[in-house]
């Protein structure tokens, strides 16, 4: 019988099966991480595949160091939104949260952002959801709320108690803020 190779080659030979940016992404603080991002351009398309891949621990922390990494309506990720609304409800908690806030940079056309407000309301309607979660995914809302009128009428069911009863305090007020500055 043949003995296996000790942890230590496995994990070495699985360091050097990463790429670049996945080393990056998992041995530097996040300012190092932006100035890599800064300096090599052309790993931003790779962020983006690993941000909407199930490829973990680097999808999330793609997800979570891009939007930092991104201007409004950033022309790179463009090409990209209609895949990250897609795998958007494939994935959990927070990587939900990132990809969310990167979906909340863009200027998405008028299907776009029905796909993404009906996500959104599912997400938000699960109570049992991270309250991180939620709140990015009122936040999207929100904002949809504002643009199109018609969905005004949705915030009213929405923010009823049976909603709002697991959020913290602080979340709370500010979701009675922003369903304010909604013309209802």
């Amino acid at each position: 019988m043949r003995e296996r190779a000790p942890r230590r080659i496995f994990l070495h030979y699985i360091h050097l099966m990463e790429t670049a940016f996945e080393q990056v992404l998992t041995n530097c603080y996040k300012d190092e991480m932006i100035s890599y991002m800064d300096s090599h351009p052309e790993a931003f398309k790779e962020a983006i595949e690993l941000a909407i891949s199930e490829k973990q621990p680097y999808a999330w922390r793609a997800a979570w160091l891009l939007w930092s990494c991104m201007e409004e309506n950033d022309f790179r990720a463009q090409g990209f939104v209609k895949r990250i609304i897609d795998t958007l409800a494939t994935k959990n908690g927070g990587h939900q949260r990132e990809l969310l806030k990167i979906l909340s940079m863009m200027e998405l056309n008028e299907e776009y952002e029905g796909l993404l407000f009906d996500i959104c309301v599912s997400m938000w309607s699960k109570v049992n959801n991270r309250s991180s979660v939620r709140f990015e995914a009122f936040k999207v809302i929100s904002a949809l709320a504002k643009r199109h009128p018609d969905l005004t009428h949705e915030i009213t069911f929405l923010t009823q108690n049976q909603y709002l009863e697991t959020l913290s305090p602080g979340i709370k007020r500010v979701v009675a803020k922003m369903v304010k500055e909604i013309p209802i």
